[in-house]
Order: C-alpha cells, then structure tokens, then sequence
C-alpha cells in the first residue's frame, strides 16, 4: 500500500543543529502523494502531449516514463526500449507493474495472487470489482495467476489516458493483494517480495504502539466522562484522530490498512446511523484490531516504494478554513478539564489532512513536527533523537522553535513571504500548544515566489 516519505529533510533537521550528531533512523511515515510534480516532471508530460499529437508514440512514451519517475525515489520505475518498444516497469506498494509501450500498442499487467483453487468467494469479489474498474480489469492467466491488465491500441493510448488507467490498475493491485491474501486461503503470493523487509524490532515497537494506544482510547470511553452516549461527537474526534495517527506512524498495509480506511467510512458515511451508534461501530473495528494475532501484523508491516498516490492536494487556504473550524469543538472538553479528549481535536485535524489529503510542503512537515511532539516517547522508542520534551515531560519550547525556524527557511525560496510567529504558540500544556501552534500554521503566508 502507498505512503509519503518524509525524513530526508527532517533527519537533517536533527543531524545539524539540535547537539545531536548522527544519522536518524531510515523510517518512512505517512501516506505517498503524487500530488506535486516538479517543474521537470510537468515539463516530461507537455513534452509527451507534443509528441503524442505529432504521432511520435515512442517519443511521447518516453516522456511519459520520465514524468513518473519520483524526483525522492527514481528506482521507482525503470524502462528500456527494444525493437522498437519500450519495456517499463514500476512499482506500486508492494507490487510491481510490469508492460509494453510501442508503436501499435500498450500493455500493463500486474500479478496480484496465484490460485491453488479456483474458489468462487474470490472470483465472484473480482467480476464484481471489475463493474467499477473504467480501464483495467482483473482476469486469470493459464498458471492460475490472479491479474490485473490494461491494454490498449497506440492510436488512442495518449499519456493521459495512461496517466488515468495505470493509476486505476496500480492502486487496484496494490490494494487487492494482501486483503485477498488474508480472505481467501487458496490464494498465496504470486511472487515473493524483494524489497521492503524490516527489522522485527522495528515490527515490536509499532506492534506494541498500537496495543498500547488502542487500549488507552478503551480506556478513556470505558470511564464514561463524560458520557459518550450523550456526547458521542466528542468521543468519535478520540478515536477518528486515533485511526488517523495509527495510520500515518505505522504505515500499516493489507488488514490493518483496511480497518481505519473502514473506520474513517463508517463514522463519514451518509445513513440512519446515529453518532452513538457509529462510535460503537468503530470500536468493534478497533477490537479486531487488538484480537488479531502479533505474527499477522508482522507479515502485512514492510517498507514500499510507490508511483502513483490517492490523495488530492489541498491548497494552504483550505488546510486554514478546515483548522479553523474544526478547533472551535475544543472549547467545552478544555473548559471541562477533559485534556484528552481536547487535544483529540488538534489531533484529528493533522491526522485527517495527513490521511486524506496532500497539503503543501511546508504544512505536511509543520504537521508532521506536531507527531514528533505530542508522541514523543514512540519516536524514541524507534531511535529517533527527539529533543522536543525536557527531562521533566515539559516541552523544550527552544528546540520546537528552533526547528519551526529550519523548516520555515528550508522553504523560503518557495513561499518567500512564509512566517510561523512563535509568540503566538502556547507552551504551557500539551492542550495549548495543539491549539496555537494549528492556528500559527494556519496564519502563515504560502504564497508562491511565482503564483
């Protein structure tokens, strides 16, 4: 499954200037995005509109290819041309895609399980799935490999219909394998993984995190105070801000990955269901969390590379509407004295912009400070260095500062007006400073050097 690297910059916020010398730990979080091309990259696809619109298939193909090469991860495709045809492929979380581009045609395929028996509860999941699939479809190939294909005549394969049907296929593959994998046990892999194995005490520590804070949330419900039948909206911000910082800190696949996108579509969903009835809901979904066995997550938990990402880019504005009213709801839970339940506010909103959508860089690394903050003690136990909270438990207001400043100057070519006023955040409680140091990213100026 997909996901967002965001460390390159942040290890050289540690590395130089915070009296920490050494390297942090090569561990991605979040979700991966395409949203933001380079300038090179926007100027690949123009290049292979032009050659497309003059019949140069090839030369439109090989612009094409260089587009989706991440500018972070290149070896995230490669291509080769032969005989007058290029071979490309690319990965997609787990999988990889692998096709031909040439004069006359296109071709993609992506094995995403092989069938030791032909069960009809898996068949009849893919010929439904192939109703809501616009290009690709999923099929059986003669070794009883489960796929999913594209293909196409050149004459109508322009690179924005590649874009849109190599997307389709990808993200469908990527998604499908480990779910069909845990459902159905006539399916095993149909190739072994190669790349992405991590340390089992990497799985551990993020193994006992999610434990750990699931119950924690159980918890807080079980003490009833307030009431979640008579404030459930109070308690669905515990446990949506919970899915969403579960999701970007582990960077969980297959079942896992499933449930919170589940629990984020049963609290979102349009029906009859009552908020309370919702929040029940969704803690049945955490509990399946909790029962399932350590050995299954350590199977779905491996590093990814990634192409193509779901997450639509939100502009600054939006992100700054979206915290503005959603803070408001923390008022009555701190007027209360219910901490925890007031910082969820602060917390839902990171993790709801870190799950669903593709702010701009500076706000994706503001936000992802305010996880290495307020979970402090998770990034330790990984090996980061995090000087964010003093030997007391109190924050260490000049370190926060100090790195707010780094990342404002790392993008001041970009968004020269950009500014975070650090007299505006409140370091006096955990509470406080979820509120201000939201409402200081949401005053600060993105405007482009060149809008």
């Amino acid at each position: 499954m997909a996901r967002i690297f965001l460390m390159s910059f942040i290890d050289r916020i540690f590395k130089f200037g915070s009296g920490h010398q050494g390297a942090q730990p090569d561990i991605p979080f979040g979700r991966f995005s395409d949203a933001y091309k380079s300038e090179a990259q926007q100027a690949a696809f123009d290049r292979a509109l032009d050659h497309f619109d003059k019949e140069d298939r090839l030369g439109a193909y090989r612009e094409f290819f260089h587009y989706l090469q991440n500018d972070s991860d290149e070896d995230n495709i490669t291509y080769t041309e032969e005989n007058g045809e290029i071979h490309f492929e690319f990965w997609q979380g787990s999988r990889i895609i692998q096709g031909i581009a040439g004069p006359d045609k296109v071709k993609a395929c992506s094995k995403v399980a092989k069938a030791t028996d032909l069960n009809v509860g898996f068949l009849r999941r893919l010929m439904e799935a192939n109703f809501n699939l616009k290009f690709s479809r999923f099929a059986l190939d003669p070794e009883n490999n489960l796929c999913i294909l594209f293909d196409s005549g050149a004459v109508d394969a322009s690179p924005l219909k590649l874009l849109h049907a190599l997307r389709e296929l990808a993200i469908n593959a990527d998604k499908q394998d480990d779910l069909l994998l845990d459902e159905f046990k006539s399916l095993e892999p149909a190739e072994k993984r190669t790349y992405g194995e991590i340390d089992v005490a990497e799985k551990e520590i993020k193994y006992q995190y999610i434990q750990r804070e699931i119950k924690a949330a159980f918890e807080i419900l079980d003490a009833g105070k307030p009431d979640p039948n008579q404030y459930p909206g109070t308690f669905a911000y515990l446990l949506l801000a919970l899915a969403f910082k579960l999701d970007y800190l582990t960077k969980p696949e297959g079942f896992m990955m499933d449930v919170l996108e589940k629990i984020h579509a049963i609290y979102f969903a349009k029906n009859q269901l009552t908020s309370q009835v919702k929040v029940q809901h969704i803690r049945m979904e955490f509990q399946k969390l909790l029962d399932r066995p350590k050995e299954e997550f350590f199977k779905e938990m491996y590093r990814t590379r990634s192409t193509f990402g779901v997450n639509p880019a939100v502009t600054h504005g939006s992100l700054g509407t979206f915290i503005e009213g959603e803070l408001a709801n923390m008022e009555w839970p701190m007027q209360q004295g219910y901490d925890s339940l007031a910082m969820a506010v602060p917390q839902y909103v990171v993790g709801f912009t870190m799950f669903h959508q593709a702010p701009p860089q500076p706000d994706r690394e503001l936000m992802h400070l305010f996880y290495q903050i307020t979970e402090a003690p998770y990034f330790r136990e990984l090996g980061f260095h995090i000087p964010f909270i003093d030997d007391k438990n109190k924050l260490n207001k000049s370190a926060i500062v100090k790195t707010i400043n780094r990342i404002v100057n790392h993008h001041r070519t970009g968004f020269p007006k950009l500014r975070i006023n650090s007299d505006h955040i409140d370091f006096r409680s955990d509470v406080l400073f979820g509120k201000s140091f939201l409402l200081a990213i949401k005053s600060a100026d993105l405007s482009p050097a060149n809008p």
